[in-house]
């Protein structure tokens, strides 16, 4: 069934509203209402089903504009599910305004099951699972009139604002719950667009990003070049690029070509986030892990993305390795954790045919069989588990509620348990959240960890090797280093022991570049069965050469460079951590993981995840 796209009434100030045009007739529906106010885009309405589309009007025939977004359509349709529709603006052709940076020809701004608009924050995740990005918010909160009349554009590069409530609306009411303003002649051109040539408006750097979410084919040059990188093929081999700090490995076109076909290839097909980590970690796979993650979240792709494409990065070469098969099942539940095992044996087995290594793609084949055999291959296997867990957990502190999805994880790669049922019994312990917590700093020096950790709330201990060193007579002293370890070590199982029963928080600020450093207080937060959260600091070595530089206590330059040679961040779901945050260069937690919520800061979700968390749309109200 076709639906047309309802009229938008104008808010009272909006000064292009015609003698034509619908206006609000009071705004009643809004006010008292959390809105979300966006950029209204100067294209044509166009609205993507499953098994096609139409501009506004539903007999709208063919014109050269429409050819792009047809062609999205039919790389998207198979994850709009049928019933639903997608609205939103195409953008391809010129109309009176001029866009130069788009990061696509179509964008996104509401979407439907059946007579039921979605939720703004369920539409994005929708949207940007499928691949499709939405229009920049300029405002969000309560529906204030007073905020929203001194909003300010730029009328020679912005068409107006489009205000609609964060909730979900019936379609009934659309003209209650969305309003517009719109600029004064916002029409100045003599012909209009559909009948003059047709001029595309221009794409920005991260238009390539957006390709590969929704399912084009990707190129390797054009995300070498957005993600800031340069690489030139040398005789049919590879030439090593400096990026920043950066070094990659140019020449890795039959390895993302094969990585986006495999990605197509699995029975449910990835888009959105999840396509575009496959495909940017097989541009990057021969880099090292340890500074992707630094370096990706500086740029355009953020913490959430770098460190998802790291993670891939590290981890790939380990399907290509024989492996007993008594542990697999752990392994695999282990891996899952930090990365889509779809996602991951799709890169491991295309670097393993770059390779032509037999014996790598044989381990890589037989890795998948046993993931797929499991269940593991999806794209959030281990979600109903947790979900499941989490509403059975309703009303616990977040601390316990990660603590009892930690145990409850192990326990099903053991599998002990297979069920939100068994889990709930099999952590019972841990609900009543008396046991001691480890903030665990990881980073090298000068990224900013003692900064973090001296402004977490409610520390009862807080036990840092500078400051041992320090009371040693030089905190610059490493001649006593294995001294003060086992004194810091001494201090923290102390620390651990008085804040049992209590669930106090001790904080263990040291480098923690290995596992093996890790290992180290993690066997002591073992022992005193303490949540442990591992703090880890993601800065970029450019950077974290400019702050030693003015840093009080600057350690020398071969040490630094020593220290990002070893540095090797976690993986989440492995070692002694129960969850993970991930600190950035403005010294805030942009991600984590191991959490029974969702991670924090990530934008988007694959199209599969995104029509499951938006079923329930009677939610909405």
């Amino acid at each position: 069934m076709r639906t047309h796209y309802p009229r938008t009434p104008h808010l009272p100030w909006s000064p292009g509203a015609a003698a034509d045009d619908v206006r609000a007739a009071g705004l009643a529906g809004l006010a008292g209402r959390e809105v979300v106010v966006t950029e209204k885009l100067d294209g044509e309405n166009t609205t993507l089903y499953a098994d096609g589309l139409h501009a506004r009007s539903l007999d709208s025939g063919h014109h050269p504009s429409r050819a792009w977004v047809k062609g999205l359509q039919s790389r998207i349709g198979a994850g709009i599910p049928a019933g639903w529709r997608v609205c939103g603006e195409n953008l391809y052709a010129r109309h009176s305004l001029p866009y130069e940076d788009l990061d696509s020809w179509f964008y996104g701004f509401s979407v439907w099951a059946g007579e039921h608009c979605l939720d703004w924050d369920r539409t994005v995740s929708f949207l940007h699972g499928l691949g499709v990005p939405t229009p920049r918010v300029l405002w969000r909160g309560v529906f204030d009139e007073r905020a929203l009349r001194k909003l300010r554009l730029d009328t020679t590069r912005q068409e107006g604002y489009v205000v609609r409530t964060v909730a979900g609306f019936a379609r009934a009411d659309f003209g209650r719950y969305v309003a517009k303003w719109v600029r004064g002649g916002h029409v100045q051109t003599d012909t209009h667009w559909m009948y003059a040539q047709v001029v595309a408006n221009g794409l920005g750097p991260q238009a390539p990003l957006w390709a590969v979410r929704s399912g084009s084919e990707p190129d390797a040059a054009q995300l070498a070049a957005a993600l800031g990188l340069e690489s030139a093929p040398v005789g049919g081999g590879v030439e090593p690029v400096a990026a920043g700090a950066e070094t990659v490995l140019a020449g890795v076109e039959q390895v993302v070509a094969e990585v986006a076909g495999r990605l197509d290839a699995l029975a449910s097909r990835r888009t959105g986030e999840d396509r575009l980590a496959g495909v940017l970690a097989a541009v990057l796979h021969c880099a090292p892990r340890a500074r992707i993650g630094a370096w990706l979240a500086a740029g355009p792709v953020g913490m959430p993305l770098a460190r998802r494409v790291a993670d891939l990065v590290g981890l790939y070469p380990y399907l290509q390795r024989p492996f007993p098969d008594e542990g697999r099942r752990a392994g695999l539940v282990r891996m899952a954790v930090a990365a889509d095992l779809g996602v991951l044996h799709a890169l491991a087995g295309a670097a393993a045919g770059d390779a032509a290594d037999a014996e790598a793609r044989e381990c890589v084949e037989w890795s998948a069989l046993y993931a797929e055999e499991a269940g593991l291959l999806g794209p959030d296997p281990l979600g109903p588990l947790r979900a499941g867990l989490r509403e059975a957990l309703g009303g616990l502190g977040a601390d316990a509620a990660d603590r009892c999805w930690a145990e409850a994880r192990e326990a099903f790669g053991r599998g002990g348990i297979s069920t939100a049922e068994e889990a709930v019994a099999a952590t019972w312990r841990w609900r009543d959240g008396g046991f001691p917590r480890l903030v665990q700093l990881c980073g090298p020096s000068g990224s900013g960890k003692s900064t973090y950790a001296r402004s977490l709330p409610g520390v009862a201990a807080y036990i840092s090797l500078d400051d041992l060193r320090a009371a040693r007579g030089s905190r610059a002293d490493q001649r006593a280093n294995a001294d003060v370890l086992r004194e810091g070590l001494d201090r923290l199982d102390a620390a651990l022991a008085a804040a049992a029963g209590a669930g106090s928080t001790v904080v263990w600020d040291a480098t923690s570049l290995t596992e093996q450093q890790r290992g180290l207080a993690g066997a002591v937060a073992r022992r005193r069965d303490a949540l442990v959260t591992q703090a880890v600091v993601l800065v970029e070595e450019a950077e974290l050469v400019r702050r030693n530089a003015v840093r009080p206590h600057p350690v020398p330059a071969e040490v630094l460079s020593t220290q990002l040679h070893r540095f090797s961040p976690p993986y989440p779901g492995h070692g002694a951590a129960h969850r993970i945050r991930y600190i950035g260069a403005g010294g805030t937690v942009e991600d984590t993981a191991g959490s029974i919520e969702a991670a924090a800061g990530t934008a988007s979700v694959s199209a599969a995840a995104a029509v499951a968390v938006a079923t329930a749309v009677g939610e909405d109200g």
